[in-house]
């Protein structure tokens, strides 16, 4: 356990952010978990331009696999995701933070903050990758078992399948536009 100006860290705090509202920031980009600027900076309580000028003056300390900046067609994707306005707003693509990204941030960020916020964001992390991680083994576990099943037995093999129908991730349809054509 550390401490930080006289506050304890660790499993006895209670988290400074639940990890519930960080998981919903949390995005699927590039086939990384990443989050976004103004989520990050939202949670530091900083303004996304602090955040951002922080990072630049940084640079070399966020490679590609820490950082990157999303494509036109990302960003138009995910502004019509989150229906945000086209008057006011960005005048530039966000930045995408991996998790590795969001812990180089509290060496740039150095308030304190930061520092709590950072932490509960790491914990939020390692707990999707403990969820994926069983997610995995229970799919592996199923496979195993269904090498194993005697053919002749076709209820054996009806629940089997059953189940692997429950386990197997939902195709994902296209979301259909809104608004006039």
């Amino acid at each position: 356990m550390s401490k930080l100006s006289g506050k304890t860290l660790g499993p006895t705090n209670k988290a400074l952010i639940p990890q519930e509202i960080i998981a919903e920031k949390i995005y699927l980009l590039r086939n990384r978990k990443v989050m976004l600027d103004k989520d990050l900076a939202e949670l530091y309580k900083v303004p996304t331009k602090v955040l951002i000028q922080s990072v630049k003056r940084n640079l070399n300390r966020f490679p590609e696999d820490f950082m990157f900046q999303l494509s036109s067609e990302e960003f138009s994707n995910l502004r019509s995701q989150l229906v945000t306005s086209s008057w006011g707003g960005r005048r530039y693509r966000p930045f995408a933070f991996t998790e590795l990204g969001v812990a180089m941030l509290s060496s740039v960020l150095k308030s304190e903050k930061a520092i709590l916020v950072n932490i509960s964001i790491m914990r939020t992390f390692a707990k999707l990758r403990e969820i994926l991680s069983s997610h995995k083994e229970l799919a592996y576990r199923l496979q195993d078992l269904g090498r194993n099943i005697d053919k002749h037995d076709e209820e054996i093999a009806a629940i089997f399948n059953a189940i692997q129908q429950l386990v197997a991730p939902k195709p994902t349809l296209p979301k259909r536009k809104i608004g006039f054509r």
